[in-house]
């Protein structure tokens, strides 16, 4: 995790928790957004900051945390929960304690997920479709199997053909609705410019992800970004 000189985040991997310790202030805000959004893109479920060996030397420097818990909420099972002992922060669960903390984890157990690391290849978009087809027809989203597939097949082509790293796709259900994520390793952010015009060749493939999706979106992190999208069950049964 990265580190500066007056503020550490440091991960716990076994237990679930980022430990945030040291000094506060608006110089270290980068430094706690990319160690918690590392951690929170490279392994699913939800994620303990515990702020006890934090001091706030600025307190809208705190507001880092609600910022991060914002960027994931539509990421496939991602969620930000604090132990807090200052009950300083707002805008995320929190707890006093680290054992109040972690039992409130336990609480929001892991969603059902589903995942692959894929390399940069042509061959990648036909395994992340029986990756999307697998998942919906295990939480009977069958409604979603098409629309997900076009969605996924789109994220991955743009891997393929701008990012050219490998690849993460994650999806998992949320109610009604299915979260799918793609993590790449390139910075290049995907551009939507709105409708292609129609004597063009190319270039639709965010307008049908715009198209399929309630929502979707682009986070930068740490050695890459994760390009996301919502689709929901209900709204694809009212339209199929």
């Amino acid at each position: 995790m990265a580190t500066d000189v007056r503020c550490r985040v440091e991960a716990d991997e076994a237990r679930g928790v980022v430990r945030v310790t040291g000094v506060l202030d608006r110089s270290g805000v980068d430094t706690v957004r990319d160690g918690l959004l590392a951690r929170l893109c490279d392994r699913p479920g939800p994620v303990v900051a515990d702020l006890t060996g934090l001091r706030m030397a600025d307190p809208a420097a705190g507001d880092v945390f609600a910022e991060v818990r914002r960027e994931v909420r539509d990421w496939p099972a991602a969620e930000l929960l604090l132990c807090d002992p200052t009950g300083a922060v707002a805008g995320v669960p929190a707890w006093p304690t680290l054992d109040g903390a972690m039992a409130g984890l336990a609480a929001a157990p892991l969603a059902a997920v589903v995942e692959a690391d894929l390399p940069p290849v042509v061959e990648a978009a036909r395994q992340a479709r029986h990756l999307v087809a697998e998942g919906c027809g295990r939480w009977g989203l069958h409604e979603l199997i098409e629309p997900a597939c076009i969605a996924v097949t789109e994220m991955v082509n743009n891997v393929v053909a701008h990012a050219r790293t490998g690849m993460t796709v994650r999806l998992a259900p949320r109610d009604s609705t299915l979260h799918l994520a793609v993590r790449d390793h390139s910075p290049r952010q995907p551009a939507f410019t709105g409708p292609a015009p129609l004597d063009t060749a190319g270039g639709r493939g965010l307008l049908l992800i715009d198209a399929v999706a309630d929502s979707w979106g682009s986070s930068p992190v740490p050695d890459g970004k994760v390009v996301w999208c919502v689709l929901d069950a209900e709204d694809a049964a009212r339209h199929g």
